[in-house]
């Protein structure tokens, strides 16, 4: 006979009581058996939005991101940090069989189950979606992995591989030597497509009498769905696009001009900005040159065109040129850090970071928020990443008191 999932448990106690104000996810309770970025990503998202996250790591090691340092913060490795928060960590064998009886038994209770083992490799151990489904109906089972559990069941999934053969690298950086990107672009891309796939569940869940569903999600299929254009233009068109750098393939100036002290980032994106942007410039003879005086001229003409911008770009700093660009409602800035980005959401009143506090309420760190803003607002979690088997104890006395 199945048991009621945690969310349910938790709308049954709420019936009748006064409505106020709580996450969207609040009483969802969410196993989470991931570890480095993409698994935990996506579960901190859903942490976020107000899941009960239990993250079972390895006795005495924990997640790999635990050691991936530097940099390091007053409080662990900040790779970790950048994906743990709002969660509560349990440290568990799962070669024991005390611990992994203990593991199932959180399984059996959760709402959703989120794992990146080798596929297949979490059924070994009786913790596979069909091994848990009959007792649990409603989980919803996020299945993540590199390369999917067909044909490419027996590749490692990492990042970097995964830009380097699913075709990233090929589109990034100057001509000459491939690069990747900055940061871990697909294990994010295939968070976030965890996280949409985990919330359609549940409210497939909901409207299918309480009927959950295994999710399967790979890094190599989330890049590719985030190929966008670059994709399409060899789908639709049997063109293989090839790396340029900071230009684009299809509009121009969409790139980086140089002014006299570097950088600028100029993106127009239609025929009525570049007569904008000639006008700026003091140069409106080339909006009206029919060589520049359409997108696709443009594009055709970019090795003649981009001379001619920079030769009057370079009379002024980009600074000065972004002023006068945005001044005239043209989308252009120069080129900054992070740190000068976390600078400009602050003075556009986006708050872009949250101070998040330990056990004791006290704030031992700041990270980047939750990016949805709600109206009306919504309470925002702010507890610091857990400590290796920091809940361990209460987690475990928890689990042995449920039915």
């Amino acid at each position: 006979m199945s048991q009621p999932t945690h969310a349910q448990e938790t709308a049954t106690r709420q019936a009748g009581e006064q409505p106020g104000t709580t996450l969207p996810l609040d009483g969802v309770l969410v196993a989470d058996f991931s570890r480095v970025l993409a698994g935990p990503l996506a579960t901190m998202t859903l942490a976020d939005l107000g899941a009960r996250v239990i993250k079972v790591e390895r006795p005495g090691a924990g997640d790999d991101t635990r050691s991936w340092g530097p940099p390091w913060s007053d409080t662990g490795a900040t790779y970790f940090e950048s994906a743990n928060r709002n969660k509560e960590s349990v440290a568990l064998d799962l070669k024991d069989p005390e611990d992994l009886a203990l593991a199932r038994k959180l399984a059996l209770k959760a709402d959703v189950l989120v794992e990146n083992f080798k596929p297949g490799g979490l059924a070994k151990l009786g913790l596979g979606y069909e091994d848990l489904r009959d007792e649990n109906p409603g989980l919803v089972y996020a299945s993540m992995s590199g390369f999917g559990s067909a044909g490419g069941r027996h590749l490692a999934g990492y990042d970097f591989l995964v830009q380097a053969v699913g075709g990233l690298m090929s589109i990034t950086g100057p001509a000459g030597s491939p690069y990747k990107a900055g940061v871990a672009l697909v294990d994010v891309l295939c968070a976030k497509d965890t996280t949409i796939g985990v919330l359609s569940a549940l409210e497939a869940r909901r409207r299918n009498n309480g009927r959950g569903a295994h999710l399967e999600i790979n890094l190599l299929s989330s890049l590719q769905g985030a190929l966008v254009n670059q994709g399409q233009a060899y789908l639709g068109a049997g063109k293989v696009p090839s790396r340029m750098g900071n230009d684009h393939p299809s509009i121009v100036p969409y790139q980086l001009l140089e002014c006299s002290d570097g950088p600028l980032a100029v993106t127009i994106g239609n025929d009525g900005q570049f007569a904008r942007m000639a006008a700026a410039l003091g140069v409106p003879g080339l909006a009206e040159d029919e060589r520049f005086a359409t997108n696709s001229a443009r594009v055709a003409h970019r090795e003649t065109l981009v001379p001619l911008l920079e030769e009057a770009l370079s009379a002024q700093t980009a600074q000065h040129w972004a002023d006068v660009f945005t001044g005239a409602g043209l989308p252009a800035g120069k080129v900054g850090g992070i740190d000068d980005g976390v600078a400009l959401a602050e003075d556009l009143g986006l708050d872009p970071t949250v101070d998040v506090q330990d056990a004791s309420g006290q704030t031992v760190g700041r990270q980047f928020r939750h990016p949805v803003t709600w109206e009306p607002p919504l309470p925002s979690p702010t507890v610091a990443p857990p400590k290796l088997g920091e809940h361990t104890e209460s987690v475990v006395e928890w689990l042995q008191r449920i039915s």
